[in-house]
């Protein structure tokens, strides 16, 4: 029998750990809607799938992004401004004159009302937030709901629904940060990715987009077949380099039909992870955070390359460029995505 089991996550946040008949927990919480853990059960014990803290004060003393929704724009608007019906909105920098992850305090330091709930099919918890008109500096009051369910497929479902009152920009994402070994001392290098992206968003100054949309063959960037992660860690490729060694880039998904559209497999070749998305692109992030990189983390320490991301959404900088798709979320038509990450182990 599927159950949720609840605790206390610091003074206000509270966390609800959905367990499955198959023994997989995942556990959630409201501070910032977000994941905290994924274990699965091995012949040699259970093993944690994903980065993630104790507290919610530790996320805020440490780092806010770990596993968290990240809105209501994920990723670097650049110039921090939108220009819509000859109003010029503008947002917070906090990355060079960037708008990044929508501001100092965005989704991912807010606490999200939560609904646990088992039903016929899954363990879930759906949490909801109301953005209010001129938060962060963007128009509109936002309703967003987020669900976390886990059945007994082995598959963590992400859903994301959302409706404004007046138009807005909305790509949100979940931060997840995988390390299939357990261990977050270990690169991810050893990974084995595979991601359907017959196309990838290059990277230009300041970490932003350029418009540009360019064929993975060829490149660094064509992961149509499975293969290390180390091989863009080790890459003399501008590209790979420019952002501290590895990705931080958009791949623009092919239409797979329901197979998977990114997979990781751990070093050892005992877990996989398998994600299907209804987003447009993933943004594969490989924990570039630098050489002497060192935070303390469940009794252990995070070291640079200790997860990767697969953060579906729409291409970062598409309020600027067209061909990126269209963020702008109106009355007349509510989002929502779906995004499945299938766990075989």
């Amino acid at each position: 029998m599927m159950e949720i089991l609840t605790q206390p996550f610091g003074e206000q946040a509270t966390c609800y750990t959905l367990v499955n008949d198959q023994g997989v927990a995942l556990s959630v919480t409201d501070f910032g809607a977000r994941i905290v853990s994924l274990r699965v059960p091995l012949a040699t014990g259970e093993r944690e799938l994903v980065l993630g803290f104790d507290s919610a004060e530790e996320y805020q003393q440490k780092d806010t992004f770990i596993g968290a929704t990240i809105g209501r724009v994920a990723g670097r608007i650049a110039g921090s401004h939108w220009q819509n019906d000859g109003v010029d909105y503008q947002f917070e920098a906090n990355e060079n004159d960037s708008n990044l992850h929508s501001g100092v305090i965005g989704f991912d330091q807010r606490y999200w009302q939560a609904a646990p709930q088992v039903t016929a099919t899954d363990a879930r918890v759906v949490f909801t937030y109301v953005s209010e008109d001129g938060e962060n500096g963007f128009p509109g009051q936002v309703t967003v709901n987020v669900t976390y369910a886990l059945d007994n497929d082995n598959v963590w479902r992400l859903t994301y629904d959302a409706t404004t009152d007046a138009p807005t920009l909305f790509n949100p994402t979940n931060h997840v940060y995988f390390n299939l070994t357990g261990d977050p001392t270990q690169s991810v290098a050893a990974h084995q990715l595979k991601v359907a992206a017959d196309f990838f968003a290059p990277i230009g100054d300041k970490n932003l987009t350029t418009g540009e949309i360019q064929s993975v063959a060829g490149t660094g960037f064509d992961f149509r077949e499975a293969k290390p992660v180390r091989t863009t860690i080790e890459s003399t490729d501008e590209q790979h380099q420019r952002v501290g060694h590895g990705l931080d880039h958009p791949f623009l998904l092919q239409d797979t039909q329901g197979a998977p559209q990114a997979e990781l497999l751990s070093p050892d070749g005992l877990v996989r992870v398998a994600m299907t998305t209804t987003a447009p692109a993933v943004v594969v992030f490989t924990g570039n955070f630098g050489t002497d990189y060192n935070l303390p983390m469940r009794q252990s320490q995070l070291k640079n390359h200790g997860g990767i991301t697969l953060e579906a959404q729409a291409v970062p900088g598409a309020e600027r460029f067209a061909q990126y798709g269209d963020i702008v979320l109106t009355p007349a038509s509510p989002y929502q995505q779906v995004t499945e990450f299938k766990l075989d182990f």
